[in-house]
């Protein structure tokens, strides 16, 4: 019996992954002003994919996701001038926000905002 306490014990203390999965909606500063983007998550343990679009931008596939507790973070690549750009998001989960830090790998673009969900 007092195994089965200590597993029960365990077993709450363990963090579980956020579902963020559905539609979050939210704008950054851009190099060019604000750019409103969609993410579309869906979640599947802790691997995430979808999609995000933005008005400047267009449609990127979500790569590489993963979620940690209340950590979600990704990659997409957008095209800027007729050049493929890798952007990696690290974003905080909170009920119905998540507040995203965004860079460009190599250059100085950084950026933080927060996505909130829509559905």
């Amino acid at each position: 019996m007092k195994w089965l306490l200590a597993l029960a014990a365990v077993c709450a203390l363990t963090v579980s992954a956020a579902d963020i999965s559905g539609t979050w909606k939210g704008t950054a500063e851009g190099p060019m002003g604000k750019i409103e983007r969609t993410f579309v998550f869906k979640v599947d343990g802790n691997k995430v994919t979808g999609e995000t679009t933005s008005d400047v931008m267009g449609k990127s596939a979500i790569e590489n996701g993963t979620i940690d507790g209340d950590t979600v973070t990704f990659d997409i690549t957008v095209n800027a001038q007729g050049s493929d750009i890798k952007v990696h998001y690290t974003g905080k989960i909170s009920t119905d926000d998540i507040k995203f830090h965004v860079e460009v790998p190599g250059q100085d673009y950084k950026t933080d905002y927060t996505a909130h969900r829509v559905s």
